[in-house]
């Protein structure tokens, strides 16, 4: 698994759980649903996503890395 993959599953399950939040405990969760996406939204422009650091740190390599070792 890239980075690149990781970031967007466990963006995808932060989603998932932000709605299970909002449900079923309280309605103010919605906001962990909007950073998220803010999050999402500056990483297209920017590059930089600090879980994706957290990735690198535990040795994931990214997609280009992946690419020079083949």
């Amino acid at each position: 698994m890239t980075i690149e993959n990781a970031v967007f599953r466990f963006a995808g399950i932060m989603v998932l759980l932000s709605v299970l939040l909002t449900t079923y405990v309280h309605a103010n969760f919605i906001w962990f649903t909007v950073f998220i996406g803010a999050n999402l939204l500056q990483f297209s422009f920017t590059g930089f996503c600090p879980v994706a650091k957290v990735f690198k740190k535990l040795g994931l390599k990214s997609a280009a890395e992946k690419a020079l070792q083949q």
